[in-house]
């Protein structure tokens, strides 16, 4: 994947990046370009939290190193993923 992703891409990579857990994002609304990442467990529970800004979201390698450190935090904290790799 080499040509930048719009939001709405960059949304749905988010959210598959975090199985079995949901991932909700959205973009901020004060025009900032950032996107709020939430992961919650299936209790509803916040598990992470994440903001990605516009430019590192818009490009697919920095979007999955910002994934993946993300994803290697929650599983520091001893929560288990299932296996992501970022799509080509």
């Amino acid at each position: 994947m080499n040509t930048q992703l719009r939001e709405n891409e960059a949304l749905i990579i988010a959210g598959r990046a975090f199985q079995p857990f949901q991932c909700v994002a959205w973009s901020q609304q004060d025009g900032s370009g950032e996107l709020n990442l939430t992961v919650i467990d299936r209790t509803s529970t916040r598990v992470g939290q994440t903001r990605i800004a516009s430019s590192a979201y818009r490009d697919p390698a920095q979007l999955a190193t910002v994934l993946q450190q993300s994803r290697d935090q929650l599983s520091q904290q001893g929560y288990n993923l299932e296996p992501w790799s970022m799509p080509e």
